[in-house]
């Protein structure tokens, strides 16, 4: 049934795995899956299954691995990104020093929960100041 939904044989065998353990969980909770005494309620185990699919497809987009083979340099795609940073540079070098230093704190990959705990700077400025200088930076390059 799951390959049905366009994935690999090995890629099915885990999300019925999966599905199984999470199953089994909800099971141990207290929730009941079936449909009488005697029968699975087979709607519950299809929306399981497809649950499990859509968010194996959701993960797999954020990560999209590719080789690369050493003696192949793509040198306009090189040359295209080195551009695009630059540009996206000279237009966050236009803000004020605080903008900057947000913008390139939580780009780095701080949360501004966490960023905002240290610098005891409210949570909303943080938030807000992120967001404007993302949107700036978007209108001015055109994305």
């Amino acid at each position: 049934m799951v390959q049905k939904f366009g994935c690999t044989r090995e890629d099915a065998e885990d999300i019925v795995q999966e599905m199984y353990i999470k199953i089994k969980k909800r099971v141990d909770a207290g929730t009941d899956v079936m449909f009488d005494e005697n029968e699975v309620n087979y709607y519950y185990v299809f929306t399981t299954v497809k649950n499990l699919y859509l968010d194996q497809k959701r993960k797999q987009k954020r990560f999209i691995l590719t080789e690369i083979d050493e003696n192949e340099v793509k040198t306009e795609q090189n040359v295209q990104f080195l551009e695009m940073y630059q540009e996206c540079n000279d237009v966050l070098s236009t803000f004020h020093w605080y903008d900057q230093q947000v913008f390139e704190i939580i780009n780095s990959g701080t949360n501004i929960r966490q960023l905002s705990k240290k610098t005891t700077i409210s949570y909303f400025s943080l938030y807000n100041t992120y967001n404007k200088v993302k949107k700036t930076i978007k209108q001015k390059l055109n994305l």
